[in-house]
């Protein structure tokens, strides 16, 4: 089985920071699009930004310039550095990865359990 699991959300003033992790573990034979989705209450899940494992990026119209995606292949582990947060980033940021778990077996989605983020003055 696969686990991805989130880390380092919290309550931040306006303007702070703060860097996510996420950490893909268990039966894993490759990673390829790794991302950072958030959810808001009442609205949709969104995508933040993906990265691939060359480290191709996309991002979000609303998190460009403040946020970088990042990766470390070896760790298979995922990062989100996210600057000059706001009030509407408020949100549970969910991992998200493209996994191969063996070299016969097609890719699957996995998701992470979701960590909070709030920023409040």
């Amino acid at each position: 089985q696969v686990q991805l699991v989130e880390s380092g959300g919290g309550l931040v003033q306006p303007g702070g920071s703060l860097r996510l992790s996420c950490v893909a573990s268990g039966t894993i034979f490759s990673i390829n699009v790794m991302g950072w989705y958030r959810q808001a209450p009442g609205k949709q899940r969104e995508l933040v930004a993906t990265i691939t494992r060359s480290g191709s990026t996309i991002y979000a119209d609303f998190v460009k310039g403040r946020f970088t995606i990042s990766r470390d292949n070896a760790k298979n582990t995922l990062f989100l550095q996210m600057n000059s947060l706001k009030p509407e980033d408020t949100a549970v940021y969910y991992c998200n990865a493209r996994i191969q778990r063996s070299p016969i077996q097609s890719r699957n989605d996995y998701w992470g359990q979701g960590t909070q983020v709030t920023v409040s003055s």
